[in-house]
């Protein structure tokens, strides 16, 4: 196999496992009223206080739409807006207790989904994979 073909059959499967990954997530994300971008403000928000400017970023939406975003998990109480503990001209985005819950019991759908295609793999491999997938993961600039 050559290098161009190698790279070929790499992106058409990392092209297919987020088709399949997504298709996972699309569907959890409907059924519990939510869209994917909705699903990631809630993961994104599991271990983290970001603003809503730094919520923005790491999604690749402009603040309006990111403040609309928040607006209506706000209105479903799913997620709050405090002032900054640091920084009281700043105002950070969290997860409510609904909002804790509902990601909780996302989590635990996503993983049940995904266990019968995860579970071809052997513990070695599921290792290895996570180790070849985080340095694609992290920031460009990383390099």
């Amino acid at each position: 196999m050559t290098s161009e073909d190698s790279l070929d059959a790499l992106i058409d499967a990392l092209v297919r496992s987020t088709f399949q990954v997504t298709s996972v997530l699309t569907r959890i994300g409907a059924e519990n009223d939510l869209s994917l971008t909705q699903l990631r403000v809630l993961g994104i928000l599991r271990d983290r206080r970001p603003r809503v400017t730094e919520l923005a970023a790491h999604l690749g939406l402009d603040k309006s739409t990111m403040s609309g975003l928040v607006d209506r998990a706000e209105r479903r109480g799913l997620l709050a807006r405090d002032r900054n503990p640091h920084d009281g001209r700043a105002v950070d985005v969290f997860l409510t207790p609904a909002g804790r819950e509902l990601t909780q019991r996302l989590d635990v759908e996503i993983r049940r989904a995904l266990a019968p295609t995860l579970g071809r793999l052997r513990p070695e491999q599921r290792e290895q994979l996570v180790g070849l997938l985080e340095p694609l993961l992290g920031p460009a600039d990383a390099d």
